[in-house]
């Protein structure tokens, strides 16, 4: 049986994707999309319905465990799993480049992140406050 397992980043939350022959049930932590709020569920479901457009129909299950971060960076990071796993395992050119068309981040990392705090202030970009007098 041929398996995938995917890793997607954003900020710090980790996600990985394991997808394997099925019927095209998605889980999240053991939970089915279905449980997520409906946003949540319309951005996890966008790589789903792009191949789903592409190849008639979903031949596949996909697992994603995602842990760390905030929720809308576990979210981002479960579509960007999700979608390198769909390409990985149909190995169709025609999907990633619907997927890169739709959005790039579907397959590209967002490597943005925290910028760090600088010593004597009190935030990243904020300047200790000086007084003239």
């Amino acid at each position: 049986m041929n398996e995938v397992v995917v890793a997607g980043k954003r900020k710090t939350a980790i996600a990985k994707a394991t997808i394997k022959e099925g019927n095209g049930k998605v889980t999240i932590n053991r939970r089915p999309v279905s449980f997520l709020p409906l946003l949540r569920q319309l951005e996890i479901k966008e790589p789903l319905l792009i191949a789903k457009k592409v190849l008639g129909k979903l031949n596949f299950d996909v697992s994603i465990n995602v842990k760390g971060g905030g929720s809308s960076a576990q979210i981002d990071a479960s579509r960007l799993a999700l979608a390198k796993a769909i390409v990985l395992f149909t190995k169709n050119k025609k999907i990633r480049s619907a997927f890169l068309a739709y959005d790039r981040n579907l397959l590209v990392a967002d490597t943005r992140r925290k910028e760090a705090c600088k010593p004597g202030d009190s935030k990243a970009r904020a300047m200790r406050q000086t007084s003239y007098r």
